[in-house]
């Protein structure tokens, strides 16, 4: 045997060696683990819902002119009543000034025309004068005060005329972009609006859910029923409103009920037309089972957890999860998991029934579950 064979053949058998001594005992897969807990959840109903506004008013002009001036800007919040656009006004003055002129004069006329008829009264009585003479006089008082009549109707429209050229808001909201602007003509009635407003205080949510839960929905319905809306299902940062509408029928081609929330929405969260996540809460179940969503693995046998015994050995165990809330699974409570057992929240790739572990770490069961905030 050569030097060079004799050393390889002893590097050979001091690695054998080694390798026998380092693998004297089982090895332990490390992981992090969290205790199953009882705790209050809520039962609630996910879906995508479209927020959209109160009131959508679309602002026109009721009488023809120049625009001669605009009060508010682009996207200002705007108050019922608040003039919004100025229509030239002295048309409109000139008019109202002639309907009462004309009605000015029509009354005077129609004064003496009725005191000239009842002269004729007591006239035709002595047979001074004939009955067809009385007659006519009647009638022309009469003609004249219809046309009294109208000019009052007529000085009405000229002051509503005049009045609908200061053009006001008819809901409070927020302001749209703007259509028209000083020294356009406007026209009235057109198909154009002067603006948009948007009530978006308070503000809907309108989302649908599958017809099989309206019979839950009409149940706890009259509890005024909690909604938590947020940009996405991992956005923890939710805006709160009460369920305030559910439709009359369901929707034949989908099968589902539209129904709407109603939000303060006083920091202005919620936008028309932003997509949302809703969660409606139906019921609060005090006492339910919970393990974290990352400790349920799936499997060709069904839906497992790993539970860390005393032994400090990881036993696969079966489980059936009713829903999850959350960052949370309620499992079905008598399933074969505890309330206080150490189930595995990570490192369970690496673990099979029987396999000894090293928890690095752990999170408490401690707290509610964070789904109404």
């Amino acid at each position: 045997m050569t030097r060079t064979t004799a050393a390889l053949t002893s590097a050979l058998l001091l690695a054998l060696g080694c390798g026998r001594r380092g693998t004297g005992g089982p090895s332990h897969v490390p992981v992090t683990i969290a205790h199953a807990a009882q705790r209050a959840v809520p039962f609630e109903l996910l879906a995508t819902g479209t927020v959209e506004p109160r009131q959508t008013v679309e602002v026109q002009a009721q009488v023809t002119g120049v625009l001669t001036q605009v009060t508010f800007h682009e996207g200002d919040e705007v108050a019922a009543g608040q003039v919004l656009f100025q229509i030239d006004p002295r048309p409109f003055q000139a008019a109202l000034e002639q309907a009462k002129g004309m009605l000015a004069r029509d009354q005077a006329q129609a004064a003496n025309a009725r005191l000239e008829a009842d002269r004729y009264a007591e006239l035709v009585k002595q047979d001074y004068v004939t009955k067809q003479d009385y007659d006519e006089k009647r009638a022309n008082a009469d003609a004249l005060g219809a046309t009294v009549r109208a000019d009052s109707g007529g000085v009405a429209t000229a002051q509503l005329n005049l009045e609908w050229a200061a053009i006001r808001a008819p809901i409070s909201g927020r302001t749209g972009r703007l259509l028209l602007r000083e020294g356009n003509l406007v026209r009235a009635n057109s198909a154009e609006p002067l603006v948009v407003i948007n009530q978006i205080h308070p503000i809907l949510v309108r989302f649908a859910v599958p017809q099989q839960n309206l019979p839950d929905i009409q149940r706890y319905r009259r509890n005024r029923l909690p909604v938590l809306v947020s940009p996405s299902k991992e956005d923890t940062t939710f805006s709160a409103g009460t369920l305030t509408f559910v439709d009359n029928s369901v929707d034949t081609t989908t099968g589902t009920v539209l129904l709407k929330a109603e939000f303060s929405n006083r920091d202005n969260a919620l936008w028309p037309g932003e997509f949302l996540s809703v969660r409606l809460q139906l019921y609060v179940e005090d006492s339910a089972l919970v393990v974290p969503t990352q400790a349920v693995m799936t499997g060709q046998q069904g839906t497992y957890v790993f539970v860390v015994n005393q032994d400090g050995k990881a036993q696969s165990q079966p489980v059936t999860v009713e829903r999850t809330t959350g960052q949370y699974a309620i499992l079905t409570q008598g399933a074969g998991v505890h309330v206080g057992d150490q189930v595995v929240t990570d490192g369970q790739l690496r673990l099979v029934s029987g396999a000894l572990v090293d928890v690095k770490g752990g999170t408490g069961a401690g707290g509610e579950v964070e789904a109404d905030k």
